[in-house]
């Protein structure tokens, strides 16, 4: 018996998918065409090729996400990275936890948010900046409505710009989706463990 992981890490567990990913000796010339854009144009996953059954959606899929995570401009890199680690926090999301948590602290060169964060949780002691970032993150995945005036407010008391707090609402959105998919399509588990 195996056990999925469940608790948040910076490190970045293995995900098992449900559903057989495409195989790229097999794969059509349209799954190919999708696969040719990678999410933050690395390897291509065995999530991706789990996606590539549906090219429609992937076509469209990964462009968008490298666009909110990477794009030039705008809220720093680590700071999307935080965004989408509260919305992956909301979610329970263990895998997506660990890959923005180890991105942020990379980006960052130091794990001090991520630790308190996943010590600590909601109530880490993180600075004004970083508390206006993850708490508008959190209340905008735990239901859109609650994030109210007072977290705009925040954000802008923390010195983030329109064009800032907007990549700040893309990153959690697209998470809140990621997540979700994540969750049904596969879990994280252990190197050589199995899901039962």
């Amino acid at each position: 018996m195996t056990k999925v992981i469940t608790k948040f890490t910076r490190n970045v567990p293995h995900w098992q998918p449900r559903v057989t990913p495409v195989d790229l000796k097999e794969a059509s010339d349209e799954q190919l065409d999708a696969l040719k854009v990678t999410p933050s144009n690395t390897k291509v996953s065995e999530y991706v090729l789990t996606l590539a059954h549906d090219v429609e959606s992937l076509k469209v899929r990964s462009p968008l996400f490298n666009a909110i995570m990477y794009d030039k401009g705008g809220m720093s890199r680590a700071e999307r990275e935080l965004g989408a680690l509260g919305a992956s926090m909301v979610n329970h999301c263990i895998y997506c936890a660990a890959v923005h948590a180890a991105r942020h602290a990379q980006l960052e060169k130091s794990t001090d948010v991520t630790d308190k964060l996943f010590r600590d949780g909601a109530k880490a002691d993180l600075s004004t900046r970083d508390r206006a970032i993850f708490d508008f993150a959190v209340a905008l995945s735990e239901a859109p409505s609650r994030a109210a005036p007072e977290h705009m407010d925040a954000l802008k008391a923390a010195g983030l710009d329109e064009a800032e707090v907007l990549d700040l609402i893309l990153s959690a959105a697209l998470f809140g989706w990621a997540n979700r998919l994540m969750h049904v399509l596969g879990d994280p588990v252990r190197v050589g463990e199995t899901r039962n």
